[in-house]
């Protein structure tokens, strides 16, 4: 290999990961979780679950305990289904965390562009003894830690009704969510620590929704359908799709999956109730330059869904619910012009994504808006307007029963056959080169290089000196992948991956939906979905429609083909289990499948049980006392807005602010901000706008020593109406006394009323 030299850029850049990676492996053994504190509370002593905080029953269902619930008969004579639809803030902080999916340092939450949200379906069998629960949480991906956290809480509230094998926990994969609620030190770092505050706003967020859907249960139908959305996708590694057999693409017209499947559920009245989509699409048209909590392009989708839906509702209310899922989405991409140098503006479609000036850094993928914002409601758009079509359309009653499936699974040691007589073996979890690089949907900023397939000097001995040397075992085992970092075989001062891994299959009549636990590539989802159709066949169900929901029940990054792998561009510097990853889960996958086919489920081994860590790195950022400027108060009104606007303009108005991480431990409003408008027939103010509208934006700029202030913009849409508005301010302060323990106290401001006049 040629001798590496080093820029200027390169030297600092390596001087600074230095410094810090020596900070954080100090700090490692000081910074975990102390019992009493409001961040990070002590584990329970029985189950070894974290404990979280106190909360009366009427700010969280689960916090009263009940008798564990058997289930009863629901109806009779009838052939339909038992359906039950739920939706709940899961939001938790929106400042002071780092955002949850670019792994870039320094995107810090600061504000909030829409509330995230759980939706929770429940379908269940008229005599009430099968049912399932399919849960999409606009988050990054489920932690193994909420998934386990959220079962613990749904056992002790309804027994045996609500299980491991038929709750489906699928993350939308918004990478402008807040991080903080993993347990595998990998996630934890790059969270900046384990905030229990999100971490209990998101599992009380998940049960509230399970909860809900459980209680408006009722008689209903469900119907399904399928068609292509065009126009919305690109695949980002097209050059790794290459590499799989020409005979299998040519059985396919595009290197992504541009399906998308619809559940319709209706009542007996045929009212809508709500809808599950799947379609495979990175919701990452807000770039990593975002600092707005959102829930992106599959988010907008719901919202325009709901919208429609429960009109006369604010946003995130409403009977309706629109969950738009995670599908196959590991090479997918909803930047549709394509990766371009931004310094020559020249493509850099290629096998590296690099650029002839500048490098790896300078290959970034746009959008189809003038902005990101702009991109991520055009591409959200589309996906909801053909979503509408479908659910109109859709005419295929789902009728048949209700079976789930589920094991743990050591993925570090599952034997692959291969074909009669070879067999390979998975490996303990590793990173590639080319992890480092990033995407051309966000690159990393170290110029590492996509398509690496071998290993830097330089970067060896600086991981070898912080973290010790691979062993040659791993090494073998990942091949042709050269590794950066040895994930499997650290442990300090926790697994930096998880080993057990949750495999799941739930069937609804002919509907398979199976879970998988990270971020399937186009064609590696295909050859799953397959096999699974092919074993149902073989025991004479045919004609099984199987949707693949992404992100579910603990993270593992990618799974690519084998082909795939060979390339090593960062979907297969991410698979972690190595080259055999997927023919792994096929085989996994094909079990579980063969299992409900048979009606053997019952006969199968539940795994190894994951394990539950009870000392975690406590958040990085510290909390401080709030402070307002001398003379003023929490609230007050530092820019005034204008006295008048006209439609198509931005209301902007700036407080007096404390920092909004307070408002996820303390829900007394439910909103930071509200656009009012004043009707003279009642002469009252009516709140017509709130923080889940995406003509909202609630910025929060930090200060020194406690100050902040909080900027509120109203984007006035067509559609309102001219007449008298105001904007309110909702916060909640840090005070802290001298040998006093710190309480959270919440405040409100208000603008001055301002005139809406239409042109």
């Amino acid at each position: 290999m040629a001798k590496h030299t080093f820029s200027l850029l390169e030297t600092c850049l390596i001087f600074l990961l230095v410094m810090m990676t020596a900070i954080t492996v100090a700090l490692l053994s000081l910074l975990f979780i102390t019992s009493g504190t409001i961040e990070n509370q002590k584990d329970s002593e029985n189950h070894g679950f974290l404990t979280t905080q106190h909360t009366s029953a009427s700010q969280s269902p689960t916090a009263t305990q009940t008798s564990p619930v058997t289930p009863e008969p629901l109806f009779q004579n009838f052939s339909g289904y038992h359906i039950g639809v739920g939706r709940a803030d899961c939001t938790g902080q929106v400042s002071d965390i780092n955002l949850m999916g670019f792994g870039k340092a320094g995107q810090n939450a600061q504000g909030l562009l829409t509330r995230l949200y759980s939706r929770a379906f429940i379908m269940a069998e008229p005599d009430g003894s099968n049912r399932v629960v399919f849960v999409s949480i606009e988050i990054g991906m489920v932690s193994q830690r909420l998934r386990l956290e959220v079962m613990n809480r749904l056992k002790s509230k309804y027994g045996s009704l609500y299980r491991r094998d038929n709750v489906i926990l699928s993350g939308s994969h918004t990478h402008s969510g807040p991080g903080g609620f993993f347990q595998y030190t990998l996630f934890v770092l790059a969270s900046k620590g384990f905030s229990n505050r999100t971490f209990e706003y998101m599992v009380s967020g998940i049960m509230k929704s399970i909860d809900i859907a459980h209680q408006n249960m009722k008689p209903g139908k469900i119907f399904i359908n399928k068609g292509n959305v065009v126009g919305v996708q690109i695949n980002r590694s097209p050059t790794s799709y290459l590499h799989n057999p020409q005979s299998e693409r040519a059985r396919y017209s595009s290197n992504t999956e541009k399906e998308m499947i619809v559940l319709k559920m209706v009542d007996l009245n045929e009212a809508e109730l709500g809808l599950i989509s799947w379609f495979g699409i990175h919701p990452v048209s807000m770039n990593n330059t975002n600092h707005l909590v959102n829930s992106d392009n599959m988010g907008y989708a719901s919202y325009l869904f709901e919208q429609e839906k429960n009109r006369g509702y604010l946003p995130g209310q409403g009977p309706f619910v629109a969950a738009f899922a995670s599908s196959l989405l590991g090479d997918v991409s909803p930047n549709i012009l394509g990766p371009h140098c931004i310094n020559t503006g020249e493509s850099c479609d290629n096998a590296n994504s690099t650029c002839s000036i500048g490098g790896p850094i300078m290959c970034m993928a746009k959008g189809p808006g003038g902005d990101m914002l702009d991109s991520t409601q055009i591409i959200g758009r589309t996906i909801y307007q053909r979503a509408k079509e479908l659910c109109a359309s859709a005419s295929q009653k789902v009728t048949g029963p209700v079976a789930s499936a589920h094991q743990w699974v050591n993925m570090t040691d599952v034997t692959v056959w291969l074909n009669s007589t070879h067999t390979a073996k998975t490996c303990k979890p590793a990173l590639g080169y080319s992890f480092a690089a990033g995407t051309t949907d966000g690159v990393s900023g170290l110029n590492f290089t996509q398509g690496t397939t071998e290993t830097d000097p330089f970067w060896e001995s600086l991981r070898n000196q912080l973290l010790g040397r691979p062993s040659q075992e791993i090494n073998e085992c990942h091949k042709p992948k050269p590794i950066l970092l040895h994930t499997g075989e650290i442990s300090r001062p926790h697994p930096w991956h998880p080993d057990i891994v949750d495999v799941q299959i739930i069937t609804l009549g002919s509907l398979a939906i199976a879970a998988v636990p990270g971020e399937f590539t186009t064609m590696s989802g295909r050859r799953l979905r397959e096999a699974i159709q092919k074993e149902f066949a073989s025991y004479g169900m045919k004609d099984i429609t199987v949707a693949i929901s992404g992100l579910c029940n603990v993270y593992t990054h990618y799974i690519t083909t084998y082909e795939e792998y060979q390339a090593q561009r960062y979907e297969a510097a991410s698979t972690i289990y190595g080259p055999h990853t997927l023919s792994a889960y096929i085989q996994l996958f094909r079990a579980l499948t063969k299992a409900i086919a048979t009606d053997t489920v019952a006969n199968m081994s539940s795994g190894p049980e994951p394990p539950v860590f009870k000392h975690l790195i406590a958040p990085l950022i510290p909390n401080i006392v709030d402070r307002a400027p001398i003379g003023r108060n929490f609230g007050d009104v530092l820019e005034p807005v204008k006295p008048e606007y006209r439609v198509g303009e931005v209301v902007e108005v700036t407080f007096v602010g404390a920092n909004p991480k307070n408002s996820a431990e303390n829900q007394t409003h439910e909103t930071f901000l509200t656009v009012e408008k004043y009707e003279d027939t009642t002469a009252a103010w009516h709140i017509v706008y709130n923080d889940a509208s995406w003509d909202t934006r609630f910025y929060w700029h930090k200060g020194v020593f406690g100050w902040s202030n909080a900027t509120i913009q109203w984007h006035i849409p067509d559609t309102a109406q001219p007449g008298i508005y105001r904007i309110r301010y909702f916060g909640h302060n840090r005070k802290q006394e001298i040998l006093e323990s710190a309480v959270i106290l919440s405040f409100e401001g208000t603008s001055s009323a301002f005139e809406v006049v239409t042109t």
